[in-house]
């Protein structure tokens, strides 16, 4: 009976503390309430920036990447026939790529093309190009839409990338995104603190 009893102690201790250990975890995680006064009022400023013509015209569901905002007057297809790329890469195709002309820096030329490291379309399942302010934030929430990112890489990504941060610091008079990287991270963080709510569609 006295082994027995042995036996059967640590047992009945490492059931007892599953419970605590269950309960213990989920306190250490949980989801944030859900604000949306103040999600949505984060989020306008996040939308603010990705549906902006610096970010937008590369996230295009097509291969032709745009030219838009105030200074071209209207909306138009890149010219010069440039396309995603046949390899699906959004680098351009053979012959072609964006780097033939888009350099790790903008050119000094009068209406040169402007330029940061690595520049390439978005890929197509991440396009913003047209797309409402609930499109966008709901797909930005699905990894099957989003580059399998968590919301978290996602404020990190716009927050460090260099080809991204060029939309700051465009240059040649053409329009800045609005804010900075850094406020938009913030504004990610923010909004996913309070639950990342999305618009209504």
């Amino acid at each position: 009976m006295k082994k027995l009893l042995i036996m059967l102690t640590p047992a009945a201790i490492l059931f007892s503390a599953a419970p605590f250990a269950t309960a213990q975890e989920s306190q250490t995680s949980p989801s944030p309430t859900v604000d949306m006064a103040k999600g949505l009022s984060e989020w306008d400023k996040i939308y603010a920036v990705f549906s902006h013509p610096r970010c937008a015209d590369c996230h295009v569901a097509d291969d032709r990447p745009r030219w838009s905002g105030a200074h071209y007057g209207g909306t138009r297809v890149h010219a010069f026939n440039v396309q995603r790329g046949t390899d699906g890469s959004g680098f351009g195709n053979p012959g072609l790529r964006c780097t033939t002309c888009h350099f790790a820096s903008n050119s000094n030329a009068l209406h040169g093309p402007p330029g940061a490291e690595g520049w390439h379309l978005a890929p197509a399942e991440m396009a913003w190009f047209g797309k409402s302010s609930a499109e966008i934030c709901a797909q930005i929430k699905d990894p099957a839409r989003n580059g399998s990112r968590s919301l978290d890489d996602i404020a990190l990504h716009v927050r460090d990338d260099r080809l991204v941060g060029w939309g700051w610091t465009p240059g040649s008079n053409r329009e800045p995104a609005p804010g900075s990287a850094e406020a938009t991270f913030q504004a990610i963080e923010n909004w996913m603190a309070v639950g990342s709510p999305c618009p209504v569609p």
